[in-house]
């Protein structure tokens, strides 16, 4: 079992854990650390995260929670998100799971995002929400 620091990317968030259990394809992450790197939070109901619960099968327990540690990589199994690893560099990748990808493919809302205007001063495209906005995009390639 490896216990060497790595980084572990979330979405968009990318934390440094200094003593994490990895066993093979298991990340084993103290509460602490399943918070701060992924937002979940394991209660009785199951993993939480912003007002909703993913239960655990009953018969599966032991691949999620051991010695007061959680599988993030099992947990990101059973939400079907897309995991990458690379050993060399210590650093752990997990991807948005295909449902939430599917739904951001198929509403038209516009992913949020903030770029600066030719005088420097930032803008984003959520202070435009409700109002048309057309976006003009270029590139040299």
């Amino acid at each position: 079992m490896e216990t060497k620091p790595l980084t572990v990317i979330y979405g968009a968030h990318a934390t440094r854990i200094a003593e994490p259990e990895v066993k093979g394809d298991e990340l084993w992450l103290t509460a602490e650390e399943l918070d701060r790197t992924s937002g979940w939070v394991f209660k009785p109901e199951g993993f939480c995260k912003a007002g909703t619960c993913i239960p655990i099968p009953p018969k599966r327990q032991s691949e999620f929670i051991r010695d007061s540690r959680y599988n993030l990589a099992a947990l990101a199994a059973l939400l079907g998100q897309p995991i990458v690893r690379n050993q060399e560099q210590a650093v752990w990748s997990f991807g948005e799971a295909a449902v939430e990808r599917r739904r951001s493919l198929t509403s038209l809302d516009a992913p949020d995002f903030t770029l600066p205007d030719l005088s420097g001063r930032m803008h984003s495209l959520s202070e435009h929400r409700g109002k048309k906005v057309l976006l003009v995009s270029w590139a040299s390639w």
